[in-house]
């Protein structure tokens, strides 16, 4: 079978042959332009997909370098704020230490008190630090408005107890700041593990030194009291005010029972009693409190001045316990901010090896661009110039 080839036909054919290698021509100007080699995702659809799914992981990592900001931020601003902190508390212990001379009068004692009066305003300043972006570093969760406040005389916790956890590389995670209630108020009394206590009602002058556990494997963690029969005999009792032991009291012997050993000095007087057991949790702003009250009682009596002195030792051990809180908090800050630095190296290394993925998929070789426009260029001026020799072959060409 014939096929009859119009001229009509052959122009069709050399316009669409240029007009083809115009575009391709085109396209290859343009990658050499942006150094793109994706123009649009027909390019290489496969490759289209798997850059932008680097695109979502880059982003992803500027996220968490942005939250790892955000935290090392405030985990900062919580170890200046615990430094301060812990300042004061030694001064605490200092002025306390300096208030339990005995040679101490009553104005001297008010004076430490006044300095005292200010301390614990700064430690409430300090519990209420902003982070500068107007949330506040322990206040947990719920750190919109300030976490402490005095009421009726007392110091109250507004904030919760949950700790942020925040993502600051994959799946590695950090914890925020501690919120409040772990840094000022569920400290442990005592020497962290034991509490004793002179009952503030005692007549005489027996003082509370020291006490502690020599035994753990005997010591259950119960709580006794110690009660005086006469002036030189105790009865120690269990929580359910059963007798359990009974000795004879010599001033500044120690009394053993149960894994636990306490020194009592002074001379108590029937009926007084001494209470020891595990530690319970008391705020720091409670304990400051009470030894400003005590500094104030102004004692007269030999037995005003032991209830003093009794509560100027616990507060001693408080206080050193309360010190021993911060260091901890401090030291658990400082490893959050370690794993920060280390999470960046992370991130810094995985960006790296995105981007040089992402550089293979879309960068230009710009040898290989060059060379291939340059030959699309001398294929187009080939099409034109067989165009032009196509354009001369008319019948009335040879009839002039």
């Amino acid at each position: 079978m014939n096929y009859r080839i119009s001229s009509g036909m052959m122009y069709q054919q050399s316009v669409g042959m240029m007009m083809a290698k115009q575009s391709r021509l085109a396209h290859t100007q343009q990658q050499l332009a942006t150094g793109q080699k994706l123009i649009s995702a027909k390019d290489d659809p496969v490759g289209a997909g798997s850059a932008v799914q680097f695109d979502r992981a880059l982003a992803e990592l500027e996220r968490f370098a942005l939250n790892g900001n955000a935290v090392l931020n405030r985990l900062g601003l919580q170890e200046n704020a615990l430094t301060s902190a812990g300042s004061a508390m030694a001064r605490v212990h200092e002025l306390t230490v300096q208030a339990n001379n005995a040679a101490l009068g009553n104005d001297s004692r008010r004076a430490i008190s006044t300095e005292l009066k200010s301390i614990y305003q700064g430690l409430l300043d300090l519990a209420n630090t902003s982070d500068g972006t107007g949330r506040y570093l322990f206040g947990g969760t719920e750190d919109g408005s300030p976490p402490f406040a005095v009421s009726a005389g007392s110091v109250i916790y507004a904030g919760n107890q949950t700790q942020r956890e925040v993502e600051v590389a994959p799946d590695t995670f950090v914890m925020d700041t501690l919120p409040g209630s772990e840094v000022f108020i569920r400290l442990r009394t005592g020497d962290g593990r034991m509490d004793g206590r002179a009952d503030p009602n005692n007549t005489g002058t027996g003082l509370l030194m020291n006490f502690g556990v020599t035994d753990t494997a005997a010591w259950n963690g119960a709580s006794y009291r110690i009660e005086f029969d006469t002036a030189d005999s105790y009865v120690i009792y269990d929580a359910g005010n059963n007798p359990v032991a009974s000795g004879a009291y010599q001033a500044g012997d120690s009394i053993a029972h149960g894994g636990m050993q306490v020194r009592i000095e002074g001379q108590p007087a029937i009926g007084d009693r001494f209470d020891v057991g595990p530690s319970p949790t008391r705020d720091i702003f409670s304990t400051m409190q009470d030894l400003i009250d005590a500094l104030e009682s102004d004692p007269v009596s030999d037995v005003d001045k032991a209830r003093m002195q009794n509560a100027l030792q616990g507060a001693m051990r408080d206080i050193a316990t309360a010190q021993n809180r911060m260091i901890d908090v401090r030291a658990s800050g400082g490893a959050q901010m370690a794993a920060i630095d280390s999470a960046a190296g992370l991130r810094e290394a995985n960006t790296v090896t995105l981007k040089g993925s992402l550089s293979t998929l879309r960068d230009l070789d710009w040898a290989e661009a060059i060379s291939r426009y340059n030959m699309e260029n001398t294929a187009l001026q080939a099409a034109q110039s067989v165009f032009m020799q196509m354009q001369s072959l008319s019948l009335f060409n040879l009839m002039r």
